[in-house]
């Protein structure tokens, strides 16, 4: 089962905070909504849920209108950051409640329940109480309560937010998981969190102040995004004001070598260069200027060079001998490396 958004507004006291939502989540599909605090994405969520009503536009899951619909009525699975289990019951009769809302008989309960704890990797704390489970196996409880009522359409609000980094990542791979055991579930995931994203989704719908800014595979939002907001959110990107050229485009006394069709020569752009493609050194496409900070990163350094006044980042295999702060150095990247973006945000890291 689908989704699918048809200009779909929703504002709050006359304050849009979703504006003419188009977006369409294939079935079987991962879709994640990323973007920043108050960028749309819960909205848009939570109006697929029934839980808000759109000002305009209709939400259909499959072929079904469902924009009048109340939430009980959808079909649809949720999981939400805090968990939102029951303290009072066990593991299983937590899992259970939505399947008793819908008197599903008892002995379907019971295998269903067990079916969807197995699933999750909770099938040995049925009979806990969720103050004995640690955070990560309260929300696969609340994940295996989701998917007991074997939903089409299946809603991840930050999920795993309130995890710590190494349970984040384990829930991550169990997420991807579940989803190549549920091909069939269409999830829509939303995240501010870039990697939970890259790794878990089809496909990325960035979203910024209500609005939808770009969507695709995580690759094509890498490696050729839309505009510079897109750039910064998906990945680490350096995003630098230049001047197409004829032949390529300036940064300061720079010139370089780009692919600038479709541009007018005089023009204003972004130029976007990906710091892991960004090499020390002569090269193609140099660029000097002064090292302002180093970081070692492990298997890699990351050095921040002033050029120009503006800052560029290059993420590097680990230096043996880096360069010492204040030195000048050259920096180098290769023409079809970088995508000339219209003008906009410049200078992040």
């Amino acid at each position: 089962m689908g989704i699918r958004f048809d200009a779909v507004t929703v504002a709050y006291d006359g304050n849009v905070v979703l504006d003419a939502l188009d977006l369409t989540v294939a079935p079987g599909e991962v879709m994640a909504l990323l973007g920043p605090s108050g960028s749309g994405k819960t909205t848009a969520l939570r109006a697929v849920a029934g839980f808000v009503r759109p000002a305009s536009g209709r939400v259909f899951l499959g072929d079904r209108d469902v924009t009048d619909l109340p939430p009980h009525r959808r079909g649809i699975g949720m999981v939400v950051q805090q968990y939102a289990l029951f303290p009072h019951l066990r593991v299983e009769d937590n899992v259970a409640f939505g399947l008793k809302a819908r008197k599903v008989p008892k002995a379907e309960i019971r295998t269903r329940v067990a079916e969807a704890l197995e699933m999750t990797g909770m099938g040995a704390y049925a009979r806990r109480h969720p103050r004995e489970l640690s955070g990560g196996q309260q929300q696969r409880v609340a994940i295996a309560r989701a998917l007991a009522i074997r939903p089409g359409v299946l809603l991840l609000d930050e999920p795993l937010s309130a995890l710590d980094a190494q349970l984040r990542s384990g829930m991550l791979a169990e997420l991807a998981r579940l989803h190549r055991e549920l091909p069939d579930v269409s999830i829509l995931y939303v995240t501010h969190d870039q990697m939970e994203a890259l790794t878990l989704a089809d496909r990325i719908a960035v979203m910024d102040k209500a609005r939808l800014q770009a969507c695709g595979t995580p690759r094509e939002l890498y490696r050729a995004p839309a505009n510079a907001f897109t750039a910064s959110f998906v990945g680490n990107a350096n995003l630098l004001p230049v001047t197409v050229g004829a032949s390529g485009a300036a940064l300061g006394t720079a010139e370089l070598k780009i692919d600038t069709s479709g541009a007018a020569p005089g023009a204003s752009a972004t130029l976007c260069v990906r710091p892991h493609l960004v090499g020390l050194g002569d090269g193609p496409n140099r660029l000097t200027g002064t090292v302002t900070e180093i970081q070692w990163r492990g298997a890699t350094h990351r050095l921040y060079v002033d050029v120009d006044g503006h800052r560029v980042m290059a993420d590097l295999p680990e230096l043996r001998t880096p360069p010492a702060h204040g030195e000048s150095v050259t920096l180098h990247f290769a023409s079809e490396d970088a995508v000339l973006l219209p003008a906009g945000v410049g200078d992040h890291g």
